[in-house]
């Protein structure tokens, strides 16, 4: 799976691509809006105003709204366990 972080005017977006499936990000989102990760600080999340997942298995793309950094969601991603 490929990871692509940019940052956008709203917040940050990521793109996935290769062996994913979106139901995979959709539960990653899920299990991050009710607290059931420790991929990132509470701080981190406080910033995030909101979460949406597009695209289809293997062209997935995460939309965050708020004032987040790229650095702050690559640490994210590097510990997430849904992903990786």
């Amino acid at each position: 799976m490929k990871k692509q972080v940019d940052a956008t005017s709203f917040g940050v977006n990521i793109s996935f691509s290769g062996e994913v499936k979106k139901q995979n990000i959709v539960k990653m989102v899920e299990n991050c809006a009710t607290g059931q990760c420790e991929c990132m600080s509470d701080t981190t999340k406080k910033k995030i105003e909101n979460m949406q997942v597009v695209g289809k298995d293997g062209e997935v793309e995460l939309q965050l709204s708020g004032d987040i950094t790229t650095q702050e969601i690559e640490d994210a991603l590097a510990k997430s366990k849904v992903i990786n």
